[in-house]
């Protein structure tokens, strides 16, 4: 997938837990780790607003558009 999730790195920079993350945003442990592994489809915009506004960061600091072939789609659009 061309997007990459760094919330890994985040919370590294930020010195926090996934579950102190998952606490301060109310979002379950298996959605958040499914979101920081990038297994993730979709976000929600009050997801991504309440993660950004927990971290005091900005979109482009969590998600990373990478451009390349897309393995899922052989690459076609």
């Amino acid at each position: 997938m061309p997007i990459r999730v760094t919330l890994d790195r985040m919370l590294l920079e930020r010195r926090m837990s996934l579950t102190e993350l998952c606490d301060r945003v109310g979002i379950t442990m298996a959605n958040l780790s499914i979101l920081k592994t990038g297994k993730a489809k979709a976000v929600r915009f009050s997801t991504l607003e309440a993660l950004c506004k927990e971290l005091n960061c900005q979109p482009a600091d969590l998600l990373v558009f990478e451009d390349g072939d897309d393995e899922e789609d052989g690459g076609e659009t």
